[in-house]
């Protein structure tokens, strides 16, 4: 024991009777708040500090969406659907089909498949680098690549919109890729940031693409349908010249597209705003657009011609239905500071739980007009289509996805 502490002195002694003294607590209980509130302040200032990712503009939309009568009606026609492939094919997005029945496609790990008549599953290619983390995040997507569009062209090389890494031609057999237009070329001096989709034109060989972003990658996607500027264009590239043109620009998200039977125009899918195009491209109205669908049921994704020639088919990524309370996105359109602080402080990774799941896919009479719908309405065989694609080879139709782990094959489609 130290030599001046005397055990015998006086100590300070504190017991919880000092504490709950009744002149003290009350003093306790408002510093306390106050602190609460003075923290509050000061966290609500640095977010509002905070620089948001995003600079959206107010947009309205045309109004609620559709109801769910007529060619909209409910049904269970994908449910007769069955899954292939689980776990290996992760979100494949977009198909095509050579002469002997061969169905191709790309996935989120930066790979591209082949799939036999006889359901055999085969390794092309890797996009980009080959590493293990390739498909466990986004985050890896622009060093593994994103293969979306996919298509034949006239010489059976298949042209592939990667969504980071440009436009490309692979030969389906040996996997050579060869590098046909990067993203940082662009066009007109404006790089590309998210290459989409990709339809080739059986008489020119002319390929019609889309960069649906010129500032979001597509590991941001949420940002870009939350922000809705209007950011995208439609090009073509001639494979001869290895001349790029631009098409149409200020283009909301647009997405997939696909050429009539005569080729006299393309439909194109504006994803973010719920709409689709027609742009004409020979006759008296050629170069002009005009809107086909607008305020649509859900948001639209690859458009394809279907294997009879006679209607597209309209795969739809993520439903807007009316209930007590209007869909997410378009409560939100009007108001931009509202979107600039959700962009903040809400991990993109939440919206998911946002998302119905309710897979549905539209079909269009030539002209546009909606005639049909195939619904899945509690997402047992699939929450949700990007592309719907009839090989006219196999008699089956193929059902893609942006990002589920299996792919959906339809052995007899009913329009």
């Amino acid at each position: 024991m130290a030599e001046n502490m005397n055990p015998l002195a006086p100590t300070a002694v504190f017991t919880t009777q000092h504490v709950s003294s009744p002149s003290l607590y009350p003093l306790l209980c408002r510093l306390g708040k106050a602190a609460c509130l003075v923290a509050l302040c000061a966290l609500g200032v640095a977010v509002y500090l905070l620089p948001s990712p995003i600079d959206p503009k107010p947009h309205v939309l045309k109004g609620p969406p559709p109801a769910l009568e007529g060619p909209l009606a409910v049904n269970t026609r994908l449910q007769k659907g069955r899954r292939v492939f689980t776990g290996k094919l992760h979100g494949p997005e977009s198909f095509t089909a050579d002469q002997d029945g061969n169905v191709y496609t790309g996935t989120v790990d930066g790979k591209l498949w082949r799939i036999g008549p006889d359901d055999t599953l085969t390794l092309i290619t890797q996009m980009g680098q080959d590493i293990p983390e390739c498909g466990s995040s986004p985050d890896y997507e622009p060093v593994c690549g994103r293969p979306h569009g996919v298509r034949l062209d006239r010489r059976g090389q298949l042209i592939v919109a990667d969504s980071y890494l440009g436009l490309h031609s692979v030969d389906p057999q040996t996997g050579q890729k060869t590098l046909l237009l990067a993203n940082s070329e662009g066009a007109e001096g404006r790089p590309f940031a998210f290459l989409n989709g990709l339809e080739i034109s059986p008489q020119t060989g002319l390929v019609y693409f889309t960069d649906s972003s010129s500032r979001w990658g597509r590991r941001h996607v949420k940002l870009e349908v939350i922000e809705l500027n209007a950011l995208g264009r439609l090009l073509t590239y001639d494979p001869e010249s290895g001349r790029v043109a631009v098409l149409l620009d200020s283009l909301y998200m647009p997405n997939g597209l696909a050429l009539s039977p005569d080729e006299d125009f393309l439909l194109l899918a504006e994803t973010s705003i719920g709409r689709i195009l027609r742009f004409w491209l020979k006759g008296p109205k050629a170069g002009t657009q005009e809107v086909v669908l607008d305020n649509m049921i859900g948001y639209p994704d690859n458009i394809r011609l279907s294997a009879s020639g006679d209607a597209f088919l309209v795969g739809i990524t993520t439903p807007r239905f009316r209930k007590l309370l209007p869909p997410f996105l378009d409560a939100i359109a009007p108001y931009p500071a509202l979107k600039r602080f959700l962009a903040k402080v809400v991990p993109l990774g939440w919206y998911n739980v946002l998302l119905p799941r309710h897979a549905m896919v539209l079909e269009l009479a030539l002209d546009g007009r909606l005639q049909g719908s195939h619904h899945d309405p509690d997402g047992t065989v699939t929450r949700a289509v990007s592309d719907v694609f009839q090989n006219p080879r196999g008699g089956r139709t193929y059902l893609g996805s942006t990002d589920q782990p299996y792919l959906v094959v339809v052995d007899g489609w009913q329009s």
